[in-house]
């Protein structure tokens, strides 16, 4: 079954920092980027991070030079580290993988940032 999981969402305090990972399964294949989106209560899904094949990386405006965006080796995980974080980055963060084959998406996971 394809599946992107993501892990360490959590409550953490304006200023703080949290580190997300998402791992593909073995049966996606073909990865050619991996990334991070992030959708807030009444808001739509917005791009944050993307990184490529080649090692390129791509920010959102809003979380540049605050977050940065790593992966493995395999380019099977990616991680997105969140610096100085703020009340307004609270949503749901959604891996997602572009793949030769098409996108894949995972279920999220809740970041909250108290003010």
């Amino acid at each position: 079954q394809e599946q992107l999981v993501e892990s360490g969402g959590d409550l953490v305090q304006a200023g703080g920092s949290l580190k997300l990972s998402c791992a593909a399964s073995r049966s996606i294949v073909g990865i050619t980027a991996m990334g991070w989106y992030r959708q807030a209560p009444d808001k739509e899904r917005e791009f944050v991070a993307a990184i490529y094949s080649s090692g390129s990386t791509k920010y959102d405006d809003s979380v540049a030079g605050r977050f940065a965006i790593s992966r493995n080796k395999a380019f099977n995980s990616v991680y997105l580290q969140m610096n100085s974080l703020k009340p307004e980055d609270t949503a749901v963060y959604y891996c997602k993988a572009w793949t030769s084959w098409g996108d894949r998406w995972g279920q999220g996971t809740q970041v909250t940032v108290s003010s």
